[in-house]
């Protein structure tokens, strides 16, 4: 086994732990859990964190068990938030349990072949046994009111300023996460629960039980919350989350998300969310420091985070997408992508469509820019930006005599129109 709190104290991986936590890990193999929200059928980059911590668990020799939250799920933690989820039904969280055991596998082993495999469980296939008045009669009465409105999580939610309080379902979720542990303690002999900082108060409640009811020894470790260091929130785009399913977020602005990290925070998310070793990562920061105009800690943290997620061939087609609109070679290059690909690098640019009619015998570019297409306010702002030389079709710079016809079509259907570096628009022939 190799040294698991080690590695996490040099990633900057350790918010707080219980004492004794390190001679404990290295006694012998150890079992560990984090819980994950199943109300979507994907997770997100938020998600990678707990994530990694599991996986370095296993490749330091435990074993790692991903808790499905669909009993916990049903109710909503009240950690920072200030409202409730909705409530699914099991059809739902079953198939959300597939989904999210799928990407999961891609920093786990779930293989049974292996002593110390990963496992993936859902505590509503516990609580869904027990009744209400089995759960407070045995669980409920040993920890006291006073206990619970300690934490900050309650504190927090009760005293915020939305009015709206805490509902009775959303106060007891501590009990019912901290029953989990006592549930894995007893059936798994899963003996520390991990999680971002903001859980320490549920975990504890769990250890609190452990030790009050079983007389046993429970182990709390966190991490701490990913900030970005221009203050916005990390695993946020203007769209929103960023997901792990190419569904929802494709591998290209997966990849883009990764590539765009400032200097600062590429220095802590190489560490995080890679499992290069140390001395590799203090060369690449070396590399970097050296030439930063090269982005090297970007480049390789975008390489690297979605090979994982995805694959190698997806990584590689994010790569050259990514490459393509920088190219002497645009045109010649991007016809050979996939559609799928074009949309995606894209993705969210202003559109509109024309019909194979009015571009067959060449389309005026003034009037494309302007009446057609909208993209430019008027005929002479037309006129001036082709003057000024700062309008491009396909990247390829043109003037004010210039027709647009069906060799400017991109896959037989689209022209990319570009008015200096930073304003697209696309042209969709149907």
């Amino acid at each position: 086994m190799s040294d698991f709190i080690r590695e996490l104290r040099w990633r900057g991986l350790i918010h707080d732990s219980t004492p004794g936590i390190d001679e404990f890990l290295k006694e012998k193999t150890r079992s560990a859990y984090i819980g994950f929200d199943p109300t979507s059928d994907s997770l997100h980059i938020g998600n990678l964190v707990p994530i990694m911590l599991l996986s370095h668990f296993q490749r330091s020799g435990h074993k790692p068990i991903a808790l499905i939250g669909g009993a916990t799920g049903m109710i909503g933690d009240p950690s920072g938030k200030s409202s409730e989820r909705n409530l699914l039904d099991e059809k739902t969280l079953r198939q959300n349990e597939l989904c999210l055991k799928k990407q999961l596998s891609s920093f786990l082993s779930f293989e049974a072949k292996s002593k110390n495999n990963a496992l993936l469980l859902n505590n509503y296939d516990w609580m869904k046994k027990i009744s209400f008045l089995e759960f407070i009669r045995d669980i409920g009465k040993h920890i006291t009111v006073n206990y619970m409105m300690s934490k900050d999580s309650v504190k927090n939610r009760i005293s915020s300023d939305s009015g709206n309080g805490m509902s009775f379902t959303e106060f007891t979720y501590q009990m019912v996460q901290g029953f989990d542990f006592l549930f894995l303690s007893r059936n798994n002999n899963c003996s520390i629960q991990m999680g971002g900082s903001d859980q320490w108060g549920n975990i504890t409640t769990g250890t609190e039980l452990i030790r009050r009811i079983d007389k046993g020894k429970g182990y709390a470790l966190t991490c701490p919350l990913i900030t970005k260091s221009d203050g916005s929130k990390f695993g946020k785009s203007e769209d929103g989350n960023i997901w792990l399913d190419s569904k929802k977020t494709s591998v290209y602005r997966f990849y883009q998300y990764w590539l765009n990290t400032s200097d600062v925070d590429a220095k802590n998310y190489i560490k995080i969310f890679t499992f290069l070793s140390k001395n590799a990562i203090e060369k690449l920061i070396v590399d970097h420091e050296a030439n930063p105009h090269l982005r090297i800690l970007q480049k390789k943290l975008a390489s690297e985070i979605t090979e994982i997620v995805h694959s190698a061939e997806e990584l590689n087609n994010a790569i050259k997408a990514s490459e393509i609109l920088f190219s002497k070679d645009f045109l010649k290059e991007i016809q050979e992508i996939d559609e799928q690909v074009f949309l995606d690098i894209f993705e969210g640019v202003a559109t509109c469509e024309i019909s194979e009619n009015e571009i067959k015998n060449g389309l005026d570019i003034i009037k494309s820019l302007s009446e057609i297409s909208g993209f430019l306010s008027s005929n002479s702002e037309a006129r001036r930006a082709l003057k000024e030389n700062s309008v491009s079709v396909n990247k390829t710079k043109v003037n004010e005599s210039y027709k647009l016809t069906n060799t400017d079509l991109i896959n037989n259907k689209y022209i990319v129109l570009n008015r200096g570096k930073k304003k697209t628009f696309i042209i969709k022939v149907k």
